[in-house]
């Protein structure tokens, strides 16, 4: 039965309230496996961040009791905390994963609360699995009635739906009612912000901290009855009036019937999602015409306005900056071919030689192209001009190429911190998530 628009608040809380574990799929409940194993790798892949460090002195100021672990850091901090800066710490590197009907990262919202409450209150495996499934689909939901006007009005949904997202899945992992569970959206909703101003300052990170943080918050409040509008979606002067957005019922139906995980697009470049498209369409030209950079003359990338908005920086000048400038990511991916972390330092981004082969890149707007969608041509010194064209959130592997990939990717980045033995150990106990009792004993496995 079709929801009315106005009850869409109240909809999206029996969904999380009254889905049965067992109505969850076994493949999705693998994906979400494999989500959070890259979410743990990049999360200890930041955790050295500066960012990192001093939203731990501000903790440190803040005091409190010591209820979750800062990952990667051998201390407690309040369960708050802990949600802030294993959020911020996991979205530092830009390196998380990407949902297009959530209009941005989903992951770095939900998997630092739902770790933080699931270690203080010692949750299973399952139960932690489940609320980000139930989150996850939450906010995928309320991004697809949002839309792309929402982002494109400025807003930075990881963000503004992150809060939601956030207080979804954790208001289904302490078990709240659906009165509650609709305060705890309220709660949410009216806390929503993050501005796409602040990309490539340690402010985008921060976003992804605080949305997880907000989000726990909410949940935690509405379990002792704390009000709010039970219509913050649809309600007047809510979410979607404000910060743009319509109810979709067609939309809004696929709540207990899809799970929109299965799209998650994880990143194998260690830079913003915008740049991707640029990077594989003229990675895949480059390969398949044998060309070296030498032989290049030029490269013209056609982007949408959104990409341009989120990865138009041209003229880079910092480590942070280069995450976020196509020219940079593409010159680099030609000329080093080497994408990960290490491509995004300041030394590295102010390379003589690679600042030389930016010159050679243009970037432009087209209006027909959309998301994250790029046209890229290469041009030789030989005045061939060679076509490509990529959509990064289109050309997700099949899960079994996306498991092992994700095993790689953390293996490499969890290596270095924990040790080939401690890695493998816990990548084991990822896998094999719903067998583990309680979410301390993997917090456990996850200390250096």
């Amino acid at each position: 039965m079709t929801e009315k628009p106005m009850e869409l608040t109240r909809a999206i809380a029996r969904f999380i309230v009254n889905t049965e574990d067992e109505a969850i799929p076994r493949q999705v409940c693998e994906h979400a496996r494999v989500a959070f194993m890259d979410w743990l790798g990049v999360t200890m892949a930041g955790k050295e961040d500066p960012l990192v460090k001093k939203l731990i002195r501000y903790a440190d100021l803040m005091g409190g009791n010591e209820q979750a672990t800062i990952l990667g850091h051998g201390l407690k901090k309040s369960v708050s905390q802990a949600a802030l800066i294993n959020g911020a710490a996991s979205h530092a590197l830009d390196y998380d994963d990407t949902l297009k009907l959530f209009l941005g990262h989903p992951s770095v919202t939900l998997f630092p609360a739902l770790l933080a409450l699931g270690e203080w209150k010692e949750k299973s495996g399952t139960d932690f699995l489940i609320a980000y499934i139930i989150g996850l689909k939450a906010g995928a939901t309320i991004g697809a009635c949002a839309g792309m006007e929402h982002y494109m009005s400025g807003w930075h949904a990881t963000s503004t739906l992150g809060h939601l997202a956030s207080a979804a899945g954790c208001a289904r992992l302490i078990g709240l009612d659906q009165q509650q569970t609709a305060y705890a959206l309220g709660i949410a909703g009216t806390q929503a912000c993050g501005l796409k101003r602040v990309f490539g300052t340690m402010c985008k990170p921060f976003h992804a901290g605080r949305s997880s943080q907000a989000g726990l918050m909410a949940a935690l409040l509405a379990e002792d009855n704390f009000t709010s509008a039970e219509d913050i979606l649809e309600g007047p002067h809510g979410f979607f009036q404000v910060l743009k957005g319509q109810v979709n019922d067609k939309v809004v139906n696929t709540l207990g019937k899809t799970w929109d995980i299965e799209n998650l697009a994880q990143k194998y470049h260690a830079s913003c999602h915008a740049t991707h498209s640029p990077i594989e369409a003229a990675l895949n030209i480059v390969e398949k015409e044998g060309l070296s950079p030498g032989e290049i003359s030029s490269i013209t990338i056609h982007s949408s306005q959104l990409a341009l908005d989120a990865a138009g920086k041209m003229a880079p000048e910092t480590g942070l900056e280069g995450k976020f400038s196509i020219p940079y990511c593409v010159a680099n991916a030609i000329l080093r071919g080497n994408t990960g972390m290490q491509a995004f330092t300041d030394e590295k981004v102010n390379d003589p030689e690679v600042t030389a082969f930016m010159k050679k890149v243009t970037v432009s707007l087209d209006k027909g192209i959309e998301a994250l969608e790029a046209k890229v041509t290469v041009k030789t010194t030989g005045g061939k001009e060679y076509p490509g064209f990529s959509d990064i959130l289109d050309e997700i592997p099949d899960f079994e190429t996306k498991r092992s990939k994700i095993k790689d990717k953390f293996q490499d980045l969890c290596g270095p911190v924990l040790g080939e033995r401690k890695t493998a150990e816990l990548m084991d106990s990822i896998l094999s998530l719903e067998e583990v009792d309680n979410i301390p004993a993997l917090i456990e496995k996850a200390s250096a």
